[in-house]
């Protein structure tokens, strides 16, 4: 079992979590309490061979994750539920509850990984339902032997499946349950992108090496590849090295592999505004030169930070996968997988916050876990009230400063500027006089401000902004290109 042992530990490493809000060991006392559930998985896909007779690139290995969340009111704070709390997590995939059959993994498991395993049961002993373990202030399941098919249609993929995560207390009672994503392809192949005419072939192609007589191959055996926890070895390069240079003078198509033609993993807010692998990664030659130059795959990835600021990017030292923020919740908890960012083009990644929130998009409606909402700024500077202090600078007059960007196409940003102290409504109506939105109706003291409206489900066209205040009323056009 090292192999087994081995790949699962190594696949990922959650580091020890800050925890805010609070985070209780107690147990469960009141029935009446109120709890959410937020899961995740923690990469855009996961990629497996379809068959394993001739090669092993990535076997059946999903992972999940969790937080649990008893909501607070005006006069407690959110309560994250940690190792010792009672509460426990269970995972299942509705509509796929078997995976022998629908690859031959499990025929050739022990010749690829030296171990045999029961069927149905991957390589950390996890089946397709069971309790996720329990870290900190998460839950996690790692190595779930998924396969892109339902159990009632064997031939076609289904990449997005939904996972069904269900929360008990110590008592057995059911406090809250959540859907999200479990992505998984085994589109990935070398034979059917087109490049190769088998996987024979790409054996014989190691022309070095003595011939490959007794297949499968184990790539991860010589080459070391970081996702798995496998060090190769010792002697030739990494697999993402090997493969990426290889194949960067011939294309730069990165859905030859990633997953393949049909299922695209990048599909989340990044491939809404327009960005692609490349703008990240570089290109295919890139990917694999950076790698002979130092980088560790899976380790040292493209950062959040190269493009946002610091208030918007990764924890010091760690990749996004890994970061926590406000209330010591994984950044993906709220924004979903890498790749993944809701708002996603697939709707089943938009699922779990729309549920809770009502609307897709990050999770940042503050009465999901807070009860209320709070009058004072939470992750990000981000106000829920929609309000944000600029500057505490008395101004000669309020106004009412042009929104950009104009146009406007998700979201877009409404300076004011208040003079004298005293209610201040800003409201937003269409040309025909109909109210869209009151985006601020509170006392507010001398200052500049900025709002937000966002603007992703506006009809295109023309709207007005109304700030009223101390009896005058100002006005701008807010032009929405969707």
């Amino acid at each position: 079992m090292k192999k087994c042992f081995t790949l699962a530990s190594a696949l990922v490493i959650i580091p020890a979590l800050f925890l805010s809000f609070t985070s209780k060991g107690q147990k469960k006392e009141n029935l009446t309490d109120t709890y959410i559930v937020l899961g995740w998985n923690d990469l855009g896909m996961h990629c497996a061979n379809k068959t394993f007779a001739k090669m092993c690139i990535l076997p059946p290995y999903n992972n999940q994750f969790s937080h649990v969340i008893k909501v607070g009111n005006t006069t407690t704070l959110p309560e994250v539920q940690s190792v010792g709390s009672g509460v426990y997590v269970t995972y299942e995939v509705p509509g796929n509850t078997y995976s022998v059959g629908k690859t031959d993994f499990w025929t050739y498991v022990n010749t690829l990984f030296g171990v045999s395993l029961p069927p149905n049961i991957g390589l950390t002993g996890l089946g397709m339902a069971g309790t996720m373990h329990d870290s900190l202030n998460y839950f996690y399941a790692y190595g779930i032997p998924i396969t892109p098919y339902t159990d009632a249609n064997l031939v076609t993929e289904d990449p997005f499946q939904l996972t069904l995560l269900k929360a008990y207390d110590a008592g057995n009672n059911l406090l809250a349950t959540t859907q999200n994503t479990i992505p998984v392809s085994n589109e990935i192949s070398c034979v059917s992108s087109g490049c190769h005419n088998s996987e024979q072939a790409i054996l014989n192609e190691h022309e070095n090496l003595p011939p490959f007589n007794n297949p499968p191959v184990f790539c991860a055996n010589c080459h070391a590849d970081p996702a798995l926890g496998m060090p190769g070895n010792g002697t030739t390069v990494y697999f993402s090295q090997a493969i990426h240079q290889k194949h960067g003078s011939i294309t730069n198509d990165c859905y030859k592999c990633h997953p393949g033609p049909n299922t695209h993993c990048l599909r989340g807010y990044m491939k809404i505004i327009g960005k692609t692998c490349t703008d990240c990664h570089g290109s295919v030659s890139n990917v694999g030169n950076t790698i002979a130059s130092g980088r560790i795959p899976w380790v040292g990835e493209p950062q959040c930070g190269s493009c946002h600021d610091a208030n918007h990017s990764e924890n010091p030292g760690k990749l996004y996968k890994l970061s926590t923020g406000h209330g010591g919740l994984f950044c993906e908890a709220c924004h979903n997988s890498t790749h993944a960012e809701v708002t996603s083009e697939n709707a089943n990644d938009n699922l779990q916050n729309l549920t809770l929130q009502g609307f897709t998009g990050p999770l940042k409606k503050c009465e999901v876990c807070h009860g209320y909402v709070p009058a004072g700024p939470g992750p990000h500077g981000y106000n829920p009230l929609g309000i944000k202090p600029v500057s505490g600078t008395i101004p000669d007059a309020s106004e009412l400063l042009q929104n950009y960007p104009n146009p406007s196409s998700f979201m877009t940003n409404i300076p004011y500027t208040i003079k004298d102290e005293g209610q201040v409504r800003l409201e937003v109506y269409d040309l025909f006089g109909n109210k869209i939105k009151t985006l601020l109706d509170a006392k507010l003291k001398p200052g500049e401000y900025k709002a937000e409206l966002y603007t992703g489900k506006l009809s295109s066209g023309t709207y007005v902004c109304n700030l009223l205040t101390n009896g005058l009323t100002y006005q701008r056009k807010i032009l929405v290109v969707n």
